[in-house]
């Protein structure tokens, strides 16, 4: 049997930007900052030297500017999310845990998103959960045939993709990239959606809550696809905050690569996030836009490959990231004084994993002005070190991929954090 699961509160938007003109962030109107610009000195040259008026200011200023120049606006659309349970197996993985299908609309009117979330059995009390966005649907963490098969436009690549839709080929071919049962042995509980029922990955393909959160517009601050995949996970967040085994006050957020982009942004634009994990999230996420590693991903490039991903204001940065107003120092320092996890691959050099250190050690001051030390090391660390400061850090052998070694440093890590 259906039911459905309500939450009638509508989620605080993020306070709106002070008024910078949009033609003074252009690169002929901005100078030139060579390292990562100051995260305490305002665009009008004014420093900010407290908590309060880092939160009252510079906070709301950032986030106006990173909106304006590169993510785009954040969907200012009047939200009721509701869930409505397709399907429950309470000796799931097991035993272990307890599955749920659930598909969340936004609106009365939208497309569902469909989250699976599993929370262990046995454990007392509320737990933390772990929020995921993938690159494919639900069906590929588990062997469960009732779980669903999504029938939005697909990845070609993900397993069992035929004519860029998923089939039952790809059933449980994601266990490596998302261990449920590791993870449901920590104590921690899974929700995963796939990123594409938000908006597709794909600037051909109208789907999803693309006419929600991305009507096609001239603007050049519209929306991007990393923008609204976080304001996507802000929405399974809405929905999360009702179960009634999760701890609200500890969900962490994952994703890998562009995924992790949306992360960072996600945590960024909602201080219901715990704990970030933007995985090998590289260019236009946790690596430097300023970037000194020859073998990273260029921003040129990047806005070339994926123009759907950013704003149209930042595609004239390609050739000019010394212009920006902000480097991705400034994203992380958006999410002071919580958590934030780096972690990265030494074969990965396209995602700069040297470059984010530097990011990380440039985002502290932020967190200094809560007290807190943002980042413990001050040398970028041999492979499996794991710095586990509020603001953490962890390479590791290998490539562009999100594995078991990872899981088990970002348990680790969200073990300390949240202090378990």
């Amino acid at each position: 049997m259906r039911h459905t699961l309500l939450w009638l509160g509508l989620f605080a938007m993020p306070s709106p930007a002070p008024a910078i003109d949009p033609a003074r962030l252009t690169p002929d109107t901005l100078p030139a900052h060579p390292g990562m610009p100051d995260l305490l000195t305002m665009f009008d040259g004014t420093k900010v030297t407290t908590k309060a008026d880092w939160e009252a200011k510079r906070k709301p200023e950032l986030k106006g500017l990173f909106q304006t120049v590169m993510y785009g606006n954040y969907p200012r659309v009047k939200t009721d999310v509701r869930g409505t349970l397709l399907h429950e197996d309470k000796a799931a993985f097991g035993g272990t845990g307890t599955l749920r299908e659930v598909a969340v609309k936004v609106t009365p009117d939208a497309p569902p998103v469909h989250l699976l979330v599993v929370t262990p059995n046995g454990v007392p009390g509320k737990v933390p959960v772990f929020l995921g966005l993938m690159f494919g649907g639900n069906h590929q963490v588990t062997d469960d045939p009732m779980v669903r098969i999504p029938d939005a436009w697909m990845y070609p690549s993900q397993p069992g993709t035929v004519n860029e839709k998923a089939t039952a080929a790809g059933r449980g071919k994601s266990k490596e990239v998302w261990p449920v049962e590791t993870i449901l042995a920590k104590g921690y509980a899974v929700a995963v959606f796939y990123a594409g029922e938000v908006i597709p990955d794909n600037p051909k393909v109208r789907g999803g809550l693309a006419d929600l959160v991305m009507p096609k517009s001239a603007d050049p601050a519209a929306t991007g696809a990393v923008m609204a995949w976080a304001w996507g996970t802000h929405r399974m967040i809405d929905y999360l905050v009702t179960v009634p085994e999760i701890d609200a006050r500890k969900i962490a957020v994952v994703g890998h690569s562009r995924l992790g982009k949306a992360t960072m942004v996600a945590a960024a634009f909602d201080d219901r996030v715990a704990l970030a994990v933007p995985h090998q999230a590289g260019c236009g996420g946790t690596a430097p836009d300023r970037r000194t590693n020859p073998n990273s991903e260029p921003l040129a490039r990047i806005n070339a490959a994926f123009p759907h991903w950013f704003t149209g204001n930042f595609k004239a940065f390609g050739d000019a990231a010394d212009k920006l107003p902000f480097d991705q120092h400034a994203l992380v320092a958006l999410c002071a004084p919580r958590p934030v996890l780096f972690t990265n691959a030494t074969g990965d050099q396209w995602a700069d994993p040297a470059g984010q250190f530097e990011v990380l050690r440039a985002a502290a001051p932020a967190y200094a002005l809560y007290g807190h030390v943002g980042m413990a090391a001050t040398e970028y660390l041999p492979e499996n070190k794991l710095v586990g400061s509020r603001l953490g850090y962890w390479v590791r052998p290998g490539k562009h991929a999100m594995t078991r070694a990872d899981w088990a440093t970002i348990l680790a890590f969200a073990d300390t954090q949240f202090g378990r």
